[in-house]
């Protein structure tokens, strides 16, 4: 698998992460080292996770295979902190709070670094320069390697990224975790442009709309989905939609037309798109993840992807384009 500086820093990962939103949760240990070991063996370095998903189960259950199974040393592990499960506050980003959330996702993860550490969420509860003061003190302590953010809007990846660029002694962002995809561009509208303009590198989440780009939900939503799952339902349903839905089918007709899967076309879609640095998947299990890798082989025609970007194209107008066209 070909690798990829990650924005203008050093490190380099794979053009395709690996997600394990679903690990301890609904994808046990079996499926999830089945995914690890095809991951790596295809070349895969970049591992992304969160201290949230499953409750700490999924950092737990990577720590286990990257003991036995896989070489810490031939991962590149992300993980994320500031979300927590309070109702009344979704997101807490203070120093105390995200120090604290690491060194427990460092004892979860059976390591004492993790090589990207992310800022779940946008707090707007705590003063930004607090938020990443902690990511400061996580580098200068080596407890991270390099850090970045996730879910922020374009304004506060913005500001962010160019406070740590201000300061002498402050670590700089190596990267923004966000939703991309044909079914959902808005990062195009001010996230990317910002990213890019100040050297970080995105890491798209959710590269196949939720699973919907696949073309699984064209005939109904099969039962063994995460649309046809109770948990999962609600997490799918906003692209289910007749705008998405023709998206959904150019995909299918590219792909025909390719001889590959819409998976392939929605991914090589995404991978390939200015900024971005590695998309994350997220399988069900090994079968499907192996399917996803083998689009390393695909790079789409010029013409397909013109056509894809047109029918997919979100509508930005002021103050996103010249003003003096309107």
């Amino acid at each position: 698998m070909e690798h990829r500086h990650l924005g203008r820093t050093g490190l380099r990962v794979s053009r395709l992460g690996l997600g394990t939103l679903t690990w301890g949760r609904n994808t046990g240990e079996r499926d999830a080292a089945d995914q690890l070991k095809t991951f790596w063996n295809a070349g895969g370095s970049l591992v992304d996770t969160a201290d949230v998903y499953a409750d700490g189960g999924a950092e737990y259950l990577l720590g286990r295979l990257i003991e036995d199974l896989v070489p810490r040393s031939d991962l590149v592990i992300a993980t994320k902190a500031g979300s927590v499960p309070d109702p009344d506050r979704r997101f807490d980003t203070s120093r105390g709070h995200l120090l604290s959330a690491l060194d427990a996702s460092l004892q979860r993860l059976g390591t004492d670094y993790v090589d990207l550490w992310q800022v779940h969420a946008f707090d707007p509860g705590t003063p930004l320069d607090e938020t990443l003061q902690a990511l400061d003190i996580a580098v200068s302590s080596g407890r991270a390697r390099y850090v970045g953010v996730s879910n922020f809007c374009g304004w506060q990846l913005a500001k962010a990224a160019t406070w740590q660029l201000a300061g002498s002694g402050r670590t700089a962002l190596a990267s923004t975790q966000m939703e991309y995809s044909l079914l959902q561009r808005g990062v195009e509208r001010e996230v990317l442009p910002a990213a890019m303009d100040l050297g970080l590198g995105l890491l798209p989440s959710s590269p196949l709309g939720r699973g919907v780009l696949t073309g699984k939900y064209r005939g109904g939503t099969p039962q063994d989905s995460r649309g046809g799952s109770e948990d999962m339902a609600p997490f799918v349903a906003p692209y289910l939609d007749d705008t998405a839905g023709l998206i959904v089918d150019a995909v299918a007709i590219a792909a025909d037309g390719l001889a590959v899967s819409p998976l392939h076309v929605a991914l090589a879609w995404v991978r390939d798109r200015p900024g971005v640095t590695a998309p994350l998947l997220g399988a069900r299990n090994a079968q499907q993840l192996t399917a996803a890798l083998s689009v390393e082989a695909l790079t789409l025609p010029e013409e397909i992807c013109l056509a894809l970007d047109d029918v997919s194209a979100p509508l930005h107008r002021y103050p996103d384009h010249d003003w003096s066209t309107l």
